[in-house]
C-alpha cells in the first residue's frame, strides 16, 4: 500500500550515538544500538477516526527516534501496519451508512495527508491487513498444526500456555503486569475473557471464522478474517524479521496487543519480537483520553483547516515529553505558535542581513550539543526546544545553515 511523501532530512554536521529509549520490558533506559540497520515497528491505525492528536504524538515520537538514528549514521527500516478490517472499523462504517472499504480508505487517505502536512517520516513498507490475509491464515494454520493454537468451534485462538512451553515468550513479559490486571486491560481492549470453550481467559483470537454479514477470505485457517495481534507478528516478521530493533505504539497497546504480539511472533519464529518495546502516552481532552465515543477528539485535519501551521502544530506536540500522559489545551498551540515565530524571527532576520553564516558559532555549537544530548537521553524533546528557546532568547545577529539543518534534521522544523 502507498504510503506518503518522504520530506528530506538535510545532514546534520556534527557527531551523535545511538538514543537510550525506556524499554516497557525491562523498566529501564536502554541503548538502542542496531547492529547496521535500525529495524522500527509501529502500530498504525484502525482507519475509523483519523487523525487525533493521540495518533500524531504517538507517529511523531517513533519519527524523532528515527531522526535520532539517522543524525547517529544508521539507516532505518520502518513498517507499518494499517488495520483495515476489525470490529471497531465495521461497527462504525454500519453506524454510519458507509462501505466499511469506503470508511477504511476515505481515513487512509486523510491520515496520509496529516502525516505529510507534519512532515512526519512514512514507513518504508505500509501495509493494510487485507493484503496479507493469505499470510495470516497460514501462520494460524502454523500455530494450528504446532499444537499452540486451537478450535473454539470454528474460531481459532492462541494457545498462551502452549507458546511458554514451546517459545521463548512468558505471558506478562513485555508488558510486566499481574493476571487480574491483564483480565481487566483484555476485557476492556477487544478481548472474550468470558467466551465458552476457551482453555484460559487471556487466549487471544487468530482467525475468526466467517459470519453472515462480515467480511470473509478463504485461508488454510479455514474461510474468515484474522484476529487483532497477529497480523502485526506476521507483518513484522514479514518486512523486519526476527528480534528487530524497536516494537513501538501508544501505552494503551502494552496489553493485550504488544504482549501478545510478541507471543504470536516468538511462537512462529522461535526468537524474540523485538529487542526493546517503546510506548508512548496518551493524551487527553476536557479531562478524558480522546475518544470518538466522548466526542473529544481534536483532529489534525481540523486544526489544519482553521489556519494553522503544521509546523506550530508539531512543536505543541514536541514540547510533551513521548512517554508522558498529557492534556491538550487550546492554548497550547498558541504557545506553540509563538515559538515557531521568534525561532523564525531569528533566522530571517539573519538572512535578511546577509549573516546566514555556513560555520556555526560556539554559541550555536554549545546549542546543537545540548539539542542532541536531550534528545539521546530518551527522546527528551522539551528539553530540545529549551535548548533552542535560550539561544534564539539572545538574539544573535549571525545563524548558521547547519544550525538550521540541525533543527530541520531531528525536530522537523524548517525555519
Amino acid at each position: 500500500m502507498r504510503a506518503w511523501t518522504r520530506p528530506a532530512v538535510p545532514h546534520a554536521a556534527g557527531e551523535s550515538v545511538p538514543p537510550r529509549l525506556y524499554d516497557t520490558a525491562s523498566q529501564q533506559l536502554v541503548e538502542t544500538r542496531p547492529d547496521d540497520v535500525a529495524r522500527l515497528y509501529v502500530c498504525g491505525i484502525t482507519p475509523y477516526d483519523a487523525t487525533h492528536l493521540g495518533h500524531a504524538a504517538t507517529y511523531l515520537a517513533f519519527d524523532t527516534l528515527q531522526r535520532v538514528w539517522l543524525d547517529a549514521g544508521y539507516r532505518v527500516h520502518y513498517a507499518q501496519n494499517v488495520t483495515d478490517v476489525d470490529d471497531p472499523l465495521l461497527e462504525r462504517a454500519a453506524a454510519t451508512g458507509v462501505d466499511w472499504r469506503d470508511l477504511a480508505a476515505q481515513q487512509i487517505e486523510l491520515f496520509r495527508h496529516d502525516m505529510e502536512s507534519l512532515r512526519i517520516l512514512p514507513p518504508d513498507d505500509y501495509v493494510a491487513v487485507t493484503e496479507v490475509i493469505e499470510q495470516v491464515g497460514r501462520a494460524t494454520r502454523i500455530l494450528l498444526d504446532r499444537g499452540i493454537a486451537y478450535l473454539v468451534d470454528d474460531d481459532v485462538y492462541f494457545d498462551n500456555r502452549a507458546a511458554q512451553e514451546a517459545a521463548p515468550w512468558v505471558l506478562g513479559d513485555e508488558s510486566n503486569l499481574d493476571r487480574q490486571t491483564m483480565l481487566a486491560l483484555f476485557a476492556e481492549r477487544g478481548g472474550d475473557p468470558d467466551r465458552a470453550g476457551k482453555k484460559d481467559p487471556l487466549d487471544p483470537l487468530l482467525w475468526r471464522a466467517s459470519r453472515d454479514g462480515e467480511p470473509s477470505w478463504p485461508s488454510e485457517a479455514g474461510a474468515g478474517r484474522p484476529g487483532w495481534h497477529i497480523e502485526c507478528s506476521v507483518i513484522a516478521l514479514m518486512h523486519l524479521g526476527r528480534d528487530f530493533t524497536v516494537q513501538g505504539g501508544g501505552s494503551d497497546l502494552v496489553f493485550p496487543h504488544h504482549e501478545l504480539s510478541a507471543g504470536h511472533a516468538a511462537a512462529l519464529s522461535g526468537h524474540p519480537l523485538a529487542r526493546v518495546y517503546s510506548h508512548a502516552g496518551m493524551v487527553a481532552y476536557q479531562g478524558e483520553k480522546m475518544s470518538k465515543s466522548l466526542r473529544n477528539l481534536v483532529l489534525v485535519s481540523q486544526l489544519r483547516d482553521a489556519g494553522a501551521d503544521p509546523r506550530a502544530i508539531r512543536l505543541a506536540l514536541l514540547a510533551h515529553h513521548y512517554r508522558s500522559d498529557w492534556e491538550w489545551f487550546d492554548d497550547g498551540l498558541g504557545e506553540a505558535a509563538q515559538r515557531l515565530a521568534t525561532w523564525a524571527a531569528v533566522v530571517d532576520r539573519a538572512r535578511a542581513n546577509g549573516v546566514l553564516e555556513a560555520v556555526p558559532a560556539p554559541a550555536e555549537r554549545e546549542m546543537l550539543d545540548r539539542m542532541r544530548a536531550a534528545l539521546r537521553d530518551d527522546l527528551d524533546t522539551p528539553g530540545a526546544l529549551r535548548a533552542i528557546d535560550e539561544w534564539a532568547a539572545g538574539r544573535p545577529g549571525a545563524v548558521s545553515t547547519q544550525l538550521t539543518d540541525a533543527i530541520d534534521a531531528l525536530l522537523g522544523i524548517r525555519l
